[in-house]
């Protein structure tokens, strides 16, 4: 998965996927808005065959801009920002289909099998994980959980709604494979907001995998980030030092030989987030030519303009005060 491979470890071959389990997707995403997207960007970065479905009402565009979007300091109208979060995740490795998920069934033949996804047009598709992160409706995942009630009568009326409390906070269900994200998690409708939940999701679910793969504590967690090559300590780019953590603070269950490959693959993805500084640079250089791309020329051309201009009058004012 990502810059290692944990499949060793479980049960199976595909990265990411149950050996045993025949799925067409690792996960399988119900809403393209920023916490459909957000998740998707950390499951597919980190090596989950990802696919987001997206075709329904969407409450965002109705916004005329976003102006409490961290980053940009005078707002964003949504459309640019739809099309950078959804080129975001692509550019992650996700798929994007357009197509009406009409409901999510599990799959025959015990537990950790996943679920297959009805689709209004295309045909079904099956995956291991299901992440729902629409807004309005969850009406498609009803019938998975016979036990516990997944939706509520509204206050006011006849009217049904999936559960916002449902799942918990990190979005875990009760049925295994089925997580909730965004404002179908009751976490909020701002979009910041619910970006954000749908990062924490996927690295639960991340977190998830990577216990069943035999890591604990600290190091089941992932954290996706890249660092400078030279801030890296060389005491932690010797495999060896990785050993010997892992082999002191390695839970009694675990035998030594998996816990010494466990060290060996965890040192490997350790010393893949680094860059050296020409890959820092060229990775700068390219988000900053994507942002460029998704504005007017005539904007840029003008917002060139006025930076010259004020560089011109700060260099005149300086001259002025210097000579007396």
């Amino acid at each position: 998965m990502g810059e290692s491979d944990w499949s060793e470890f479980r049960e199976g071959g595909a990265a990411g996927t149950d050996a045993a389990t025949d799925v067409d997707v690792d996960v399988a995403i119900v809403g393209g808005g920023p916490a459909g997207c957000s998740a998707g960007v950390f499951t597919a970065r980190y090596g989950l065959e990802t696919t987001i479905f997206d075709r329904g009402p969407s409450s965002l565009r109705r916004c005329a801009s976003l102006e409490n979007y961290l980053g940009f300091p005078c707002g964003i109208d949504v459309e640019t920002f739809l099309e950078l979060a959804q080129d975001h995740a692509e550019r992650a490795g996700c798929r994007l289909r357009e197509d009406h998920v009409e409901s999510v069934v599990a799959l025959e033949g015990g537990e950790d099998t996943g679920f297959r996804l009805e689709l209004q047009d295309g045909e079904p598709v099956t995956a291991r994980f299901v992440v729902a992160a629409t807004k309005y409706d969850g009406e498609y995942v009803r019938g998975l959980d016979d036990e516990t009630a997944m939706f509520v009568t509204e206050a006011d009326g006849d009217d049904e709604r999936f559960d916002r409390d449902y799942p918990d906070d990190d979005g875990t269900t009760p049925v295994d494979g089925l997580y909730v994200a965004g404002p179908l998690a009751g976490c909020g409708d701002q979009a910041i907001v619910a970006a954000g939940h749908g990062a924490t999701v996927a690295r639960t679910l991340i977190r998830e995998l990577r216990e069943e793969a035999g890591l604990w504590g600290k190091y089941a967690g992932r954290y996706d980030w890249r660092r400078r090559m030279q801030n890296r300590r060389e005491e932690w780019a010797d495999p060896d030092r990785w050993v010997e953590v892992f082999e002191e603070r390695a839970p009694e269950d675990r035998d030594p030989a998996t816990v010494r490959r466990l060290a060996e693959t965890y040192a490997d993805e350790y010393d893949g987030t680094y860059l050296e500084e020409a890959v820092a640079t060229r990775r700068a250089e390219r988000g900053q030519r994507r942002l460029a791309a998704a504005l007017e020329d005539e904007i840029v051309l003008d917002a060139v303009d006025d930076d010259a201009i004020l560089e011109r009058a700060a260099a005149l004012a300086e001259d002025g005060s210097s000579g007396g």
